[in-house]
C-alpha cells in the first residue's frame, strides 16, 4: 500500500433505507479520497468492517431488530474493530439519546441529514484519527519486533564472543599441553626402545603411555572446539561413511537400543575431514546411549537440505547436506541446553564424561563451514542436526599413510624443533631406528644446514618456531635446494600457518603432536617410499 492509499477514507454505511447510500455518496463528493461500502443488514457490520478495512462506520440509529446502539456495542466488543470510529446517524436531536450513544462508545452523532461540508469534515477527522492510530500501533509492533531481534542478536553475539574467548584459551592451553605430552610420551617410548626394561617396568611404562594417549585425546577435543584443528578435508558422500559406521554404532549402543539409519537416495557430497566427522558422530552416539540408559531408539538421518525455506533460523540460506543424530532419551532442560556446547560442561556424574563431546562437534562443524543445531526437551529426547555445505565436486578418497610397527632406515633426516626436550627425544627415537639424524633449534639454522650441501632425505620440522625464518620459508628453501627431499611438518597447534580456513592443502604433510613413534616411523617410511617412486 502506498502513502496515498494508506491515508484514504474507507467508509462503511449501515442503514435499512437504500436511499441513504445516495445521500451519503453525494455528500462525500467533496472528500479527496474515499471508498464507500453500503449494507442494509446491521448484523453484518463487524464482518464488513474487517473486510473493507473501515476507518469510519456510519450507522443509522433506528433500524428494525438491531439498532445503532447494538451495532456500536458489537463493534466495540470485537478486538479487530474496537477502535474504528463510529458515527451515529439519527433524526432525533435528543440529549439523552446522544449521551447513551457516547456511553456505548460512539465517537460522533450527526442529525440527518448533515450538510455535505460538515459530513466530509467529520468523516475526514475521524478517519485520519483512525489511520494515525493504526500507524502508531504498527510502529509499536515494528519497534517491539526490532527490539526482540536486537536482543536475540545481542544474545547470539554474547554467546559467540564467549565461545571465541573460551576457544582462544583452550587452543593456547592445548598447544603447550601437546608439547608437554610429546616430551613425556617420547621419552617413555625411547625408554621402551633402548631401556632394557623388565616386564614390570614395561607394564609401568605402558600404563604411563596410556595416560599420555588420554591426554592427547583431550587436547585434540579442545583444539576441535577452538576450531584450530588442522582438517584433512576431501569431498565425500557422507552416506558411505554412515553405512560403514552402522555396525560400530550398534556395538556402542548395545543390544537394548535400536538403531535406525535413513540415508536419502540422492544425497549430495560435502568437503569435510572424514576422520573427524567419524569422531563427531561416534561421540554423538555415545551421548545418545548415555541419555537413553542403554534403551530406546537412535535415528541417524542424512538428506539434502535448503534453500527452499525449510532451514532453521540459525542456518543461513544455502545448499547443505544434513546429518541428524536423534535419540529418544531423557532430553535437556532449557538451562542445560543453553550451555550444552561449552567445553567441560556435563550433567553426567564425575568420572563418566569430560563434557567435550558436543563442544568438539560444535568446533568441527563451524570450522568445516557448516552449522550445528541442537533441539531437546525433557522427556522427549535430543536431536543434533549438522548442516555441511554441499559440494558439486565428485567424491574422492584421502590418501592414507599405512600403519605399521616401528620401521627404521639409513636415510638422513633433519629434525627442526625449538623445544630442546622435544628435539632431543625425537632425535633419540630416530637414531634408535637407524637413521642418520641432523638437528636444528630453529628454521634459520636449518636453512644453513640445507645450504651447506649436506645430503638430506627428509626434513621433519615444527610449524611454530621463533626467529627470522618461518617454517614455510624453510620449506621453500628445501624445495629449491633439495627438490627430492620430503618435508613432514609437526605441530601441537598450527594456528593457521599451514591451514587455510582451517583446512590443510592436499600437498601438506602434517603429523600432529603428541605423535607416537609408530606413527612417526610409518609417516617417514611412507614419504621416503613415495620419494623413491618419484625418482624412478
Amino acid at each position: 500500500m502506498n502513502q496515498e492509499d494508506s491515508n484514504a477514507c474507507s467508509v462503511l454505511l449501515i442503514d435499512d433505507e437504500p436511499f441513504a447510500e445516495d445521500i451519503i455518496s453525494h455528500g462525500m463528493k467533496g472528500c479527496a479520497a474515499y471508498a464507500l461500502r453500503y449494507a442494509r443488514d446491521p448484523g453484518m457490520a463487524v464482518e464488513l468492517a474487517k473486510e473493507v478495512g473501515a476507518t469510519v462506520v456510519l450507522v443509522d440509529l433506528r433500524m428494525p431488530e438491531i439498532d445503532g446502539f447494538e451495532v456500536t456495542r458489537r463493534l466495540r466488543a470485537d478486538k479487530d474493530t474496537e477502535h474504528i470510529p463510529v458515527v451515529l446517524l439519527s433524526s432525533e436531536e435528543d440529549p439523552e439519546i446522544k449521551a447513551k450513544a457516547f456511553a456505548l462508545g460512539a465517537n460522533d452523532y450527526l442529525v440527518k441529514w448533515p450538510d455535505p461540508r460538515e459530513l466530509v469534515a467529520r468523516v475526514r477527522y475521524h478517519s485520519d484519527a483512525c489511520i494515525a492510530r493504526r500507524q502508531r500501533d504498527a510502529a509499536f509492533v515494528s519497534l517491539r519486533h526490532s527490539q526482540e531481534q536486537l536482543a536475540a542478536s545481542q544474545s547470539a553475539l554474547h554467546q559467540a564472543q564467549k565461545m571465541e574467548a573460551i576457544g582462544q584459551l583452550t587452543g593456547g592451553v592445548a598447544h603447550d599441553f601437546n608439547n608437554v605430552l610429546q616430551i613425556i610420551g617420547g621419552n617413555l617410548q625411547l625408554l621402551k626402545l633402548v631401556g632394557n626394561l623388565n616386564d614390570a617396568g614395561k607394564a609401568r611404562v605402558d600404563m604411563a603411555l596410556a595416560g599420555v594417549e588420554r591426554g592427547a585425546k583431550l587436547s585434540s577435543h579442545l583444539l576441535a572446539f577452538a576450531r584450530r584443528q588442522p582438517l584433512q578435508a576431501v569431498v565425500i558422500n557422507p552416506g558411505h561413511l554412515l553405512r560403514e559406521m552402522d555396525d560400530m554404532m550398534r556395538r556402542v549402543l548395545g543390544p537394548r537400543a535400536r538403531v535406525v539409519t535413513e540415508i536419502a537416495a540422492s544425497l549430495g557430497s560435502t568437503l569435510v575431514d572424514p576422520n573427524q566427522l567419524n569422531n563427531v558422530l561416534l561421540n554423538l552416539a555415545i551421548n545418545a546411549r548415555d541419555a537413553m540408559a542403554g534403551g530406546g531408539t537412535l535415528t541417524i538421518r542424512a538428506a539434502n537440505a535448503g534453500p527452499d525455506g525449510t532451514l532453521p533460523t540459525e542456518v543461513p540460506r544455502g545448499h547443505y547436506v544434513l546429518i541428524e543424530v536423534a535419540d529418544t532419551g531423557k532430553g535437556m532442560a532449557p538451562e542445560v541446553l543453553e550451555r550444552a556446547f561449552e567445553p567441560f560442561f556435563t550433567t553426567k556424574p564425575t568420572g563418566q564424561g569430560t563434557g567435550l563431546g558436543l563442544s568438539m562437534a560444535y568446533g568441527f562443524v563451524k570450522q568445516s563451514g557448516g552449522e550445528i543445531v541442537l533441539r531437546s526437551e525433557p522427556g522427549k529426547g535430543t536431536s543434533v542436526r549438522i548442516y555441511l555445505p554441499r559440494s558439486e565436486a565428485e567424491p574422492q578418497h584421502a590418501e592414507q599413510a599405512p600403519t605399521a610397527p616401528l620401521l627404521g632406515g639409513i636415510e638422513t633426516i633433519l629434525v627442526v624443533e625449538d623445544e630442546e626436550d622435544v628435539r632431543s627425544t625425537t632425535c633419540g627415537i630416530l637414531s634408535a631406528l637407524g637413521y642418520k639424524v641432523l638437528e636444528a633449534p630453529d628454521a634459520a639454522k636449518a636453512v644453513e644446514i640445507v645450504e651447506s650441501g649436506q645430503h638430506i632425505d627428509l626434513v621433519f620440522t615444527d610449524v611454530i618456531m621463533p626467529g627470522p625464518v618461518s617454517s614455510l620459508q624453510l620449506g621453500e628453501v628445501v624445495r629449491a635446494r633439495l627438490p627430492q627431499a620430503q618435508i613432514l611438518y609437526t605441530s601441537g597447534y598450527a594456528e593457521g600457518v599451514l591451514a587455510h580456513e582451517g583446512k590443510l592443502e592436499a600437498s601438506v604433510n602434517l603429523l600432529q603432536k603428541p605423535y607416537h613413534p609408530d606413527a612417526l616411523s610409518a609417516r617417514i617410511r611412507h614419504l621416503l617410499r613415495r620419494r623413491q617412486v618419484a625418482m624412478m
